[in-house]
This record gives C-alpha cells, sequence and structure tokens, in this order.
C-alpha cells in the first residue's frame, strides 16, 4: 500500500512507512482494525470445490471462503529466546457484561449535533449533572454515537437536557470595547458570551458478555467479542483524551516538548504511543508501541508561517498560500489568552482594516454612536496593547463570512497538538525517519515508561470490567532459519551470512550482453568518459560484456529552463536523428539528486513509446560498490539474472519445482493523504520461465482513488475479449515457460488488513478464478493465498542484547491468532533502528505445504531480489509490485499539473467508482521485462 504518501504516522524503525493516517508504531493504520466476524455457515453446507465438473445445476448459494485454521507449528531453525511488546491482559469478570446505548444530540430546537467534538464535552456534562440518576456509572463514549458502561444504567431510555458555555466562542471577554452593552453593540472582536441548550438521548442498544473475549481466545471469534475488545479500546483512548492527549486512531500524543522533533517548514514530528488489544494464542494481550505523526509547530503564528514558506521576515510572505495553509487551525489570542480557529485574514493590513466599534457616547440619553476604526488604532489607543510589527501585514480572521473578528498577526500563537496532514517533502520525510529511529533496547526503555505514564491500574472502567494489564514484556520462542544456499557464475555456491552477500570476485549466474547502447545527459556534471570506461570494466568483472556506447547526448543549455516533457521530447528528436536505428538500453544521467521532474516522462517516452530499457542514475559519488548495483539493476531489466536460489537451479523446491507453479504478487497503492483524486494504482507482478521463482513481470492498472480491492483483475470486453491482468501474466507465463500452463497459483497480497481479509479471498481471488476459466474452461488450477503485513505494532528483542533478531527468525507462537494460520518473519538483517517483522497471514492454501516448508519457501523468497545483495523484509514479488505501481505512478503525475487539477481546491468528492485515466501500456519489447528493477 505504499506510495509517496505522507507516513502520518511513522514508526520509530527510522523506516518511513509510508502510508495514511497513522504510520503506526509501523505502517498504516488500517491493520490495527479488528477482522470481521467469518461468515455464519449452516452446519449442513458442505463447500463444494470449483472442479467438480458437474452439469450445471440450478444455482447454489455460493460458500463464501473464510481464512483457513493452522495446521500447526514449524519446528526448523534454531531456537532463539525473545520478549515481545506485548502484555498480558487478565480478565477475571467473564461473567459481567458491557451495555451498548446509542447517543442522540440535539440542540434546544430540535436539530441534530453534527460538529465534531461537542459529544465529549457534552458527555461529560451529563455525567456531571446526573451523576446519581445514572447510578454513578462510567461511561466509555466514542465521540459520536456509542457509549457503553459496565452493567446497565437504571432505565433503557434516558433523555437529559444540559447547558454548555458556547464551544466555539469559548467566553472571550479580554477583546471587548471598554463599556460594550448587551450582545449587539458588543465590538466585532469578539462573538457575545453565549451558552447552548443540549438535549441527550441515551437508548439501549445492546448486551454484549464479557465471556465473548473468552471465546475469541479459544480461537472463537463473533460479532461480541470484537464489539467487546472494541469497548477496552474506547476505554483507552478515553483515558488517554482525559490526559490531554492528541488521539489519532489508536495512537496517543502527549502535549510535551520533549517528544517533538522539528522537521523543518513549520511541521513537527511529534512521538507518543499506539495501544490496543489483541487475541493471540497466549491469551489476551496489550500490545504497545512507539508511533510518531505530524504536527504544526506550536507558537507564535508568525514564526510558523516563515518557517512554513522558507521565507526571511514576515514581510515577504505569500499571503494566498498563508490563508490556504492557516485555515482551521486553532489560535491562542493573548492577552486573554482566549481560543479561536482562524477562518481567513483580513483583506487589508492591520493599519488599513477597518470595522465598525460601537461605544456609548457622552450625549445624555446615552445612545451608542459606531467609529469606523482600523483594528491597529483599536489595538494599540483603546487597547494600550504595543505592536510591534502587525500594523502592515494582514490580521488574522476568526468570525463568520459575514462577520469578521480581526486580531493582529503578532497576538496570535497556534494551540500545540495541531495534526500536519499535508505531504511532506523529500527533505522533512527523511529527517522524520532519521529522528524517529530507535534502537531496540531504547525502545524497550521507553515502552515501558510509557506503560508506567499510561497508569492503566487507576483506570475505573478497566478496574470495574475486571481487567489488569502486566507490566512485563510477553516472552516468547523464536527460531531462526538457515539463509538459502545461493549460486553465482561460473557454478559457484555460496551462503549469505547475516542476511548479507557481496559481488566481489564472482560473476552474474546469467550475465547478460549491452551492445547497442548510448548515454543520456540532461546537464550532470560529470566525467562521463570516465564513467563509461569504469562501467565496462565493472561489467567485464561481473561477466557482463559492455560494448562501447555509441554516443553521448548532451542536452544543450537553452534545453533545461524547459518543461519536463519539452526536454524529454527534445532529446528524443537528436537521439532519432544521430542513432541508426533502436538502442538496446539508454544510460541516461539525471541532474543532482534524482530530478524526478525528468523521471516520469523519461520513463514514459522510453518504456511506453518506443520499447527502450532504461537506467536513470543521478552520479555524485561514483566508486566500483555504486556501479556494481547500477550494473545488478541493467542485467535484470535486460533479461539477465544476478544470483539465484541453489535449489532454484537443481529444481528442487518443495511442492514448486515438480509442477509448473506462478508466484504472484499483488500491491495497490494510494495518492497522499491530501489528494482525494489521485488514482489508486494497482500492481501486479508474476513468475515467469518456471521453474525459475526469480524472474517477474509486471502488469498496472489504474483504480479509482482509495480503493483497495485490485478491479481488474478479469475485465470481460466482449464473449472472447478479457482485458483483465492475470490473462495477460497466465500467458506470459506459458510462452516462456514450454507451453505448460501453471497448475499451481501462490498469491501474495500487501497492504490488506485483516478486516479486508474475506475481500481478497472472496472477491479478488474469484476474479483470478473467472480469468482461468475463461482462458480455459476446464482448468482447475491449486491456490494458496498469503498476505503479508507490514504496518503493524509488533516487535521483537533479544533479551539483554543490543542487537536486533538475527535474518531468519520466525516466530508462529505465543503472540499470533488463536486460531488462524499466521507467522511473523524477520528475513533481513534489522541494520539501523528496530526491526519491523513482516507478518504473513496464510489465508487459503490447496496446496497442502507443511508449516515448515511454507515458512522456508516464503524466507527464501526474500533471497531472490535482484537488485540488493541483501535479503529484503518482505518477499520479493511484493517489492516489484510496489517498484512497478511506484514507477508507473511517475508515468502520470506530470501529466495533469494543470491548474483545473483538483490539488488545486476543486475537488471532486463524490462517492462511487470515478473513472479514471488509464495508464499507458507498455512496448511489447519491455512489457515482460523487469523494467521496475
Amino acid at each position: 500500500m505504499e506510495s509517496a504518501l505522507v507516513p502520518d504516522v511513522v514508526n520509530g524503525n527510522g523506516e518511513s512507512s509510508l502510508e495514511p493516517d497513522v504510520v503506526n508504531g509501523n505502517g498504516n493504520g488500517a491493520q490495527d482494525a479488528l477482522p470481521p466476524p467469518p461468515p455464519i455457515i449452516p452446519p449442513d453446507v458442505v463447500p463444494v470445490r470449483a472442479d467438480t465438473e458437474l452439469p450445471l445445476e440450478p444455482v447454489k448459494k455460493k460458500v463464501l471462503r473464510v481464512p483457513i485454521a493452522r495446521r500447526g507449528l514449524a519446528s526448523k531453525g534454531q531456537k532463539i529466546p525473545l520478549l515481545t511488546n506485548h502484555f498480558k491482559v487478565n480478565v477475571t469478570n467473564v461473567e459481567g457484561h458491557f451495555f451498548h446505548y446509542s447517543v442522540a444530540l440535539f440542540y434546544e430546537d430540535g436539530r441534530p449535533v453534527d460538529g465534531k467534538g461537542v459529544g465529549g464535552k457534552v458527555i461529560d456534562r451529563v455525567q456531571e449533572t446526573y451523576d446519581t440518576e445514572l447510578a454513578g456509572k462510567d461511561f466509555a463514549y466514542d465521540g459520536e454515537k456509542s457509549l457503553f458502561t459496565v452493567g446497565p444504567l437504571p432505565r433503557n431510555k434516558h433523555e437529559f437536557i444540559v447547558v454548555l458555555e458556547d464551544v466555539s466562542s469559548n467566553r472571550v471577554n479580554g477583546n471587548a470595547s471598554p463599556d460594550a452593552g448587551d450582545g449587539n453593540d458588543r465590538k466585532r472582536m469578539r462573538r457575545p458570551f453565549h451558552s447552548k441548550t443540549f438535549k441527550v438521548e441515551i437508548s439501549f442498544a445492546a448486551k454484549i458478555p464479557m465471556q465473548a473475549i473468552a471465546n475469541a481466545l479459544r480461537g472463537q471469534e463473533s460479532e461480541n467479542s470484537q464489539e467487546a475488545l472494541r469497548v477496552l479500546d474506547i476505554i483507552l483512548r478515553q483515558h488517554a483524551a482525559k490526559q490531554g492527549c492528541l488521539l489519532v486512531r489508536q495512537s496517543f500524543f502527549h502535549n510535551d516538548a520533549k517528544n517533538f522533533a522539528d522537521l523543518g517548514g513549520g511541521v513537527v514530528g511529534c512521538r507518543g504511543f499506539h495501544s490496543s488489544f489483541r487475541t493471540t494464542q497466549g491469551g489476551l494481550s496489550l500490545n504497545v508501541d512507539v508511533s510518531t505523526t505530524m504536527i504544526v509547530q506550536p507558537g507564535p503564528v508568525v514564526d510558523f508561517l516563515i518557517a512554513n514558506q522558507n521565507a526571511r521576515d514576515p514581510f515577504s510572505l505569500d499571503w494566498a498560500k498563508a490563508k490556504r495553509t492557516l485555515k482551521n487551525l486553532r489560535i491562542k489570542t493573548s492577552p486573554a489568552n482566549t481560543e479561536y480557529k482562524i477562518t481567513g485574514l483580513s483583506e487589508k493590513p492591520c493599519k488599513e482594516q477597518m470595522f465598525s466599534l460601537k461605544q456609548k457616547s457622552g450625549n445624555e440619553n446615552g445612545e451608542a454612536e459606531t467609529l469606523e476604526v482600523t483594528v491597529y488604532d483599536y489595538f494599540v489607543n483603546y487597547r494600550k496593547i504595543e505592536l510591534r510589527y502587525s500594523g502592515d501585514l494582514p490580521c488574522i480572521n476568526v468570525g463568520k463570512p459575514k462577520r469578521p473578528t480581526y486580531f493582529p498577526l503578532e497576538l496570535c500563537s497556534l494551540v500545540s497538538l495541531q495534526r500536519y496532514t499535508k505531504a511532506l517533502s523529500t527533505f522533512q520525510r527523511a529527517s522524520l525517519v532519521e529522528k524517529s529511529r530507535q534502537k531496540p533496547q531504547e525502545r524497550m526503555r521507553v515502552l515501558s515508561d510509557a506503560l508506567k505514564t499510561s497508569n492503566y491500574d487507576a483506570e475505573r472502567m478497566l478496574r470495574s470490567s475486571g481487567i489488569s494489564i502486566s507490566s512485563n514484556f510477553t516472552q516468547v520462542e523464536g527460531r531462526v532459519l538457515q539463509a538459502p544456499k545461493l549460486k553465482v557464475g561460473n557454478g559457484e555456491d555460496f551462503f549469505p551470512r547475516n542476511g548479507r552477500w557481496n559481488f566481489n570476485n564472482k560473476k552474474l549466474v546469467d550475465p547478460t550482453k549491452i551492445e547497442k547502447w548510448a548515454v543520456v545527459n540532461f546537464s550532470a556534471r560529470c566525467d562521463i568518459r570516465g564513467l563509461v570506461r569504469d562501467l565496462i570494466k565493472c561489467g567485464e568483472m561481473k561477466g557482463i560484456r559492455v560494448e562501447a556506447p555509441f554516443d553521448v547526448f548532451e542536452e544543450s543549455p537553452q534545453c533545461r529552463r524547459a518543461p519536463p516533457m519539452v526536454r524529454v521530447e527534445k532529446m528524443f528528436e537528436d537521439i532519432q536523428s544521430k542513432l541508426p536505428g533502436a538502442p538496446q538500453f539508454l544510460l541516461c544521467l539525471l541532474p543532482e539528486r534524482k530530478n524526478s521532474e525528468l523521471y516520469g516522462p523519461w520513463k514514459r517516452k522510453n518504456l511506453s513509446e518506443y520499447g527502450i530499457v532504461t537506467q536513470c542514475i543521478a552520479p555524485t559519488r561514483v566508486n566500483d560498490q555504486y556501479l556494481t548495483n547500477v550494473l545488478l539493476k541493467i542485467n535484470a531489466k535486460l533479461g539477465g539474472l544476478n544470483s539465484m536460489l541453489a535449489i532454484e537451479h537443481s529444481p528442487s523446491i518443495p511442492m514448486v519445482s515438480k509442477v509448473p507453479t506462478i508466484i504472484v504478487g499483488m500491491d495497490v497503492s494510494h495518492g497522499s493523504p491530501g489528494q482525494s483524486d489521485v488514482p489508486s494504482i494497482a500492481a501486479v507482478v508474476s513468475s515467469r520461465q518456471w521453474p525459475s521463482i526469480s524472474r517477474y513481470r509486471a502488469s498496472v492498472r489504474t483504480q479509482s482513488p482509495k480503493v483497495e480491492m485490485i478491479d481488474s483483475l478479469f475485465k470481460k470486453t466482449s464473449d472472447t475479449e478479457d482485458d483483465g491482468i492475470m490473462r495477460e501474466l497466465l500467458l506470459d507465463f506459458y510462452v516462456s515457460s514450454q507451453k505448460r500452463k501453471p497448475d499451481q497459483i501462490i498469491i501474495f497480497r500487501d497492504g490488506v488488513s485483516e478486516s479486508q481479509f474475506n475481500q481478497v479471498l472472496n472477491i479478488e481471488l474469484d476474479q483470478i478464478i473467472e480469468a482461468c476459466k475463461f482462458l480455459d474452461e476446464k482448468w482447475n488450477p491449486k491456490f494458496v493465498v498469503i498476505v503479508a503485513q507490514k504496518n503493524h505494532h509488533t516487535k521483537f528483542f533479544q533479551p539483554g542484547s543490543p542487537d536486533n533478531v538475527p535474518p531468519g527468525t520466525v516466530i508462529d507462537n505465543k503472540v499470533c491468532h488463536p486460531r488462524n494460520n499466521d507467522f511473523y518473519l524477520c528475513a533481513q538483517a534489522g541494520m539501523i533502528g528496530t526491526t519491523r517483522p513482516t507478518h504473513y497471514h496464510v489465508l487459503l492454501d490447496e496446496m497442502g505445504f507443511s508449516a515448515d516448508d511454507l515458512q522456508e519457501f516464503v524466507h527464501s523468497l526474500s533471497y531472490v531480489y535482484q537488485r540488493s545483495t541483501t535479503a529484503i523484509s518482505v518477499v520479493a514479488p511484493i517489492c516489484y509490485a510496489h517498484l512497478a505501481a511506484t514507477q508507473m505512478g511517475q508515468f502520470m503525475k506530470f501529466e495533469d499539473t494543470s491548474e483545473t487539477s483538483s490539488s488545486h481546491g476543486g475537488g471532486v468528492t463524490t462517492a462511487g467508482p470515478v473513472p479514471v485515466a488509464q495508464l499507458p501500456r507498455l512496448q511489447e519489447k519491455v512489457a515482460h521485462s523487469m523494467f521496475f528493477c
């Protein structure tokens, strides 16, 4: 799911988990949603396999697939004791019940309350005012329509009237003109003192037995058990809210400057904690982890704007941009220290902005007279407040559209803990990743402190539910799998050590030839002749024969200011006029860092218009290591192979080498949280040339924004036409694997949360089966479906050691699901921060893998990634799907940067599928290559 996302919360692993909203203690927030209940299947329904060739009978109700149960634990590997950030929860009151009540809030005149944030204040007031009528019960309130209690309230329906001081105007008296009379003739600068009356209806909705938690721990999950755990999560959220925390999903952030890290541009990384209840094989546990979210730099508004726009002083600010940035942020004004929400800026500077000031006049009948004064004049002369620099700058408006309320800029300060939700710049993201890294020992210390600070023992609702939380990390047993043996050139075998290897003095297992090629230089300052000479020499050492390039095409200096598309067009005109025919390969030098403005149009031109393989580099320090890495990518793109598994060469992979098997990696990447209209990109990669499991190709499509299920796996355009992704991949497998159809299809799916497992099994898998049937009615391949999640909050530690867990560490006990078939794997060597394990969920296995074979197979797929000489953290097909989605996403990036596109505010927010621009298809010559490498 990762894409150019704002990490909204980043994990403290120094990995920017890009994703939306909370990039939690490690990544995408959605994973923490509880899974939906398995569909209830009537006891007499027997699941029917699709391959029984019977005449068509009347349509039977389709039996929904549900995730399979664990078939046993694996045992291979060297045992290793570990600790994990799960804290055991004891539940003593299993006889008790949570009572669920629905809450309806109305204004005095009967209109329903729809503003967010008011509910909490209203319900608090209900509790204070009517404590005895409510039998002194504590509430767990979700801020919207649900409220929970332990045991019932006295009646099934309660109605209350409560009065709150106006939530929005926060009873300001500081700005009244000296003798303001009643509401109407008070000075415009503040809204009159209001109190609001609310009518609250609380009515019984359901009864949730705590026994449901005990059932869930036996693997019998139900609607009730999820509701019961949701109540516990709400209690924790409320506990944090009472301590003044900012809440983001299940993460809590305290207002404490020592948790703040400046990321530049007026954005601050704020470190906090994620905590959620999980059912595991070892019982109920509280999973606590570090997470970071972005907030707006608190303090004077002017300081924030200068940092945000990187301006010299307040007089060089772009006020149109400032107005967009500030809208809806909350400020405190001095000297009264009152809180408001910013609605806009004044049209004119403070010294010129007029408003009507009503004052009692000195004449006998004491009628009020209205003076027109400037905001500056009012504050300086009437209020006697000194203004140093605001006179020539716009004022902050906190009023309504028809009744503005102005404050001079220097009297306004931004309140702390306000989320910053826009996309981060590359620089900010890098800074965030660096500042949120924590070594394992430090992370454990921070988590222990967090539990102490949270002081859950003092939470009355947890106590009355009979719940207590241990303060010790849970002990689990891990196993370290041996790294698979790899094969390189000249028949040489070797074992990677500590998840890494290198190609010093080794040749590539299947080197390619680079014959017809040229260099294209978009104004990078670099010794090109030296670079080419070293590339040829380095290639020779790795077994790649690199001929001299046909030519070096230099961009003419007058083109450098032109738009990216124009620069690429011009360069291609030059190439076409001089090259004798289409080159096999172009090496492209981008100026300085990867100047991504050229990257998208350049890749698109090469891959979809001309079918030319291209490698972009942004050379700064060029040494042998750098050139080797570049050659690894070029070799893979041109159809070579750098290294492979020894068992793939022989071929002897259990379950896979004997029967034609295709391995598929699927991922969907979404735009940044701020962009509601950017199409999502679905990428599916598949293995080719069976029995190889190291060569892949990709198929990429756009789909409606933010849609997670891939909708184009099967796309019937007529009775004989299927334009879907799977057809393309299956045909390629057939052609590249001696005309064999795959009898086994192993699918790795990335980026879905537990609540979407059933959709993967019943929507996506159905489309894939249809695509197979469309090619051949009688063909019934066996399926394995595995979901990989990086965005969860479980971490593992070696007791008493400063090091991360060793690469190859697998855990399938104690903290895994009580029923489902899941395991955690740390295939990579964690060099910085704390290793983030990948959580694999085996949803379906018709091939019948043993637990050991499956874990070893998944582990070995972390060693076939052609771009690097290290084991990677998630299987290669999924990494390739990310790469393909990201690269083709760049194709679209520069097409619609026109003012009409809705990233400029005119966004389309209609529900339902939006027609999206399709990606250009790749040229036949490169479509089956590893162009994404």
